[in-house]
């Protein structure tokens, strides 16, 4: 069996070494809590038994994993159990060109962000996403508030979106508790929670977790410092907490007139700084105007660096209005309020889907309060007096009853313009990214 066999082997077993190893710490460490800790005066006793299940689990299906994978590689030796050509490892080989595609940056978080990333990774693998820790609601946080840790939500949803998982593996991760003590906390959130507590920082502990999926590019926090969002409305009053700002928006009737984070400096990752820096193009959203969006651009130098960047710069427009939050905007509207927030004109394309919401879905989300986010002429002169250039096509696709960003098409769209605007003077470059592009349209009509 030559190189290429055992070095298969190596990139598939390893997340799954990985996450067994990670399963048997917790595990230990929940047994050695039990043992010098009957009385639960330092860790509760439901905080042990937790950790040991989650160990269990994770080296259970450590386990699991890794027989399969290893079994999937020997199915598929030929009759000489070898591998005669370096062809045969479609993983190494699809990987090979992907790593030679465009310098992806996205900024932002929620829903649409992690949608926008499972289409990416089907063009390149250099791909970084810079994802807000603004969050307080939900699970995250509530582990922010018991354990003093970032909030891991919005970070968890990128990673599995850019994830090499089993599909088991990736319902585990998303999988809610649905009664006792950690009634509504997610799975994924919790081994976040664990992987922090056996790490040097939160930082270290989002790094081990992208090794161990195997995740295409990387998702990292835009800062690790404990910032809290703000927003201010139209009539004065300031909102503290990213969740509580379109609830009191709507309970007040008054609109959002702007965002601010405490405290007002804070530092972003040296490695979201030299990403952007790098890129070949930087994508906002889509995803929550005020509340996934703009706490990344706020956050100090961050603006700075993406205006120095000779990156392309696109905004890709939210497909439905959220209520409290950008009832009644439109495209200009949520371009406006970017631009507003950063003083920098860092915009220079937006993606906006011009297709009609079939009639069924439209009602569903009107009785939600949210209606389609429009495209207005007064939008276009502003586009037009700004020197931002408006790109309008069927960007929508419907998933289980709900609208979705049709992602493949709208990266798509997005790379090849990228492409044709950098690298036109480069021939040879031009002409690989183009190649990458072919092979990535044609997999995906297979």
């Amino acid at each position: 069996m030559n190189i290429f066999f055992w070095l298969k082997i190596g990139i598939k077993i390893k997340r799954w070494i990985v996450l067994g190893v990670i399963g048997i710490v917790l595990a230990t460490i929940s047994i050695y809590s039990f043992l010098n800790n009957i009385n639960g005066r330092i860790i509760s006793a439901e905080n042990i038994f937790l950790l040991f299940g989650l160990g269990i689990i994770l080296g259970v299906y450590s386990i699991y994993g890794g027989f399969k994978s290893l079994s999937n590689i020997f199915i598929n030796l030929d009759a000489n159990r070898t591998f005669s050509t370096p062809k045969k490892i479609d993983y190494l080989y699809d990987k090979s060109i992907l790593d030679r595609g465009l310098r992806v940056v996205v900024i932002g978080g929620g829903t649409g962000l992690s949608v926008l990333l499972r289409g990416l990774k089907k063009f390149t693998s250099n791909i970084t996403a810079i994802v807000t820790v603004a969050d307080d609601g939900g699970g995250s946080g509530k582990l922010r508030e018991d354990l003093g840790m970032l909030p891991p939500g919005d970070i968890r949803n990128c990673i599995l979106a850019l994830a090499d998982t089993e599909p088991i593996m990736e319902k585990l991760l998303q999988y809610r508790f649905k009664e006792g003590t950690y009634k509504g906390q997610n799975f994924g959130n919790l081994l976040i929670a664990s992987m922090v507590g056996i790490s040097d920082s939160f930082e270290d502990a989002i790094k081990r977790i992208n090794d161990i999926f195997a995740v295409v590019g990387k998702v990292i926090p835009v800062t690790c410092e404990d910032v809290t969002l703000y927003g201010k409305l139209k009539n004065g009053k300031i909102i503290k907490g990213e969740s509580q700002i379109p609830i009191k928006s709507k309970e007040l009737d008054s609109p959002i007139e702007s965002v601010f984070i405490k405290p007002k400096k804070v530092k972003p990752l040296l490695e979201a700084k030299e990403a952007i820096i790098n890129a070949d193009v930087i994508i906002f959203g889509p995803g929550s105007l005020y509340t996934s969006i703009l706490p990344n651009l706020i956050v100090e130098d961050i603006t700075k660096m993406i205006n120095q960047s000779s990156a392309i710069k696109v905004y890709v427009s939210n497909v439905m209005t959220q209520p409290g939050e950008t009832d009644d905007y439109s495209v200009g509207d949520h371009v406006k309020a970017i631009l507003k927030h950063t003083n920098e004109k860092i915009i220079q394309y937006v993606y906006a889907n011009n297709k009609r919401i079939p009639e069924e879905i439209f009602m569903k989300y009107k009785e939600e309060g949210a209606k389609p986010v429009s495209i207005k002429e007064e939008d276009k002169y502003f586009f037009k007096n700004f020197g931002i250039k408006l790109i309008q096509d069927n960007f929508i696709e419907v998933k289980k009853g709900y609208l979705r960003h049709d992602a493949f098409k709208l990266c798509d769209a997005i790379l090849q313009m990228a492409i044709d605007k950098q690298y036109n003077d480069d021939k040879a470059r031009f002409f690989e990214l183009n190649s990458i592009m072919k092979k990535a349209r044609n997999s995906n009509n297979k």
